[in-house]
């Protein structure tokens, strides 16, 4: 049996874009470059090496600050060496959903013992840029239509992967919640979906309620 770390490098290897994208709309896809796919292999070999039995934690898409530098989903290159103790050539910089992701991961117990329960994926695999700035999947309903069949398509494959299906997790508590539980009624996933407001919405808007929104995300993480 393949392990899991194998299955995810070989899916991020084999990524295919999504073709017919609107017009002005670029395709974000960081593990296309040799230095970021040698990153995520180490990163994957590190913490996915086994098949204990994991849930998945599905975010948007990648942006440009954090997996659109490293290809490592909530992990900007900052936390990549500080928290994953990962070295790497970039500079370290960070991002807001970064750094609140693993505040709830060292709250949670830590790296080991958060990656060996939970994969931090996304709806869409690959992220999207329009006038050098990240675009959301959802934010252009002509480009929403255009990634549908590769998010069912790569939703499949990582399902395929062995991970614990009754509930998951949904960063983004409106939109891509909405979307995704519409596919989950088509394709029955997942039993449970659970959403939970972005990081980047809590940093912007409810700083100081931070430790509540902490406090959220971990409830959900050990919902069972």
């Amino acid at each position: 049996m393949s392990s899991l770390a194998a299955n995810l490098i070989h899916f991020y290897q084999s990524l295919q874009p999504p073709k017919n994208l609107p017009k002005g709309i670029e395709v974000l896809f960081p593990q296309n470059n040799p230095e970021v796919i040698k990153l995520v292999k180490t990163f994957l070999k590190k913490y996915f090496r086994n098949n204990h039995p994991r849930r998945l934690m599905l975010g948007i898409n990648p942006g440009r600050f954090g997996a659109g530098i490293t290809g490592i989903n909530f992990t900007a290159p900052k936390q990549l060496k500080k928290n994953c103790g990962i070295d790497h050539p970039f500079k370290l910089s960070s991002e807001l959903s970064a750094e609140f992701i693993y505040e709830v991961i060292n709250q949670y117990g830590g790296v080991n013992k958060f990656y060996k329960d939970w994969f931090i994926g996304a709806v869409c695999s690959l992220g999207f840029i329009k006038d050098k700035k990240n675009i959301n999947y959802y934010d252009d309903k002509k480009l929403q239509r255009a990634v549908t069949p590769f998010i069912i398509d790569t939703i499949n494959k990582q399902v395929s992967f062995g991970f614990k299906t009754d509930y998951c997790i949904c960063v983004g508590g409106e939109k891509n919640y909405k979307f995704l539980t519409a596919l989950n009624d088509e394709q029955k996933w997942f039993k449970k979906i659970v959403p939970l407001p972005h990081p980047r919405f809590i940093l912007q808007y409810h700083r100081k309620q931070k430790n509540k929104y902490i406090h959220q995300y971990l409830l959900a993480l050990q919902y069972d």
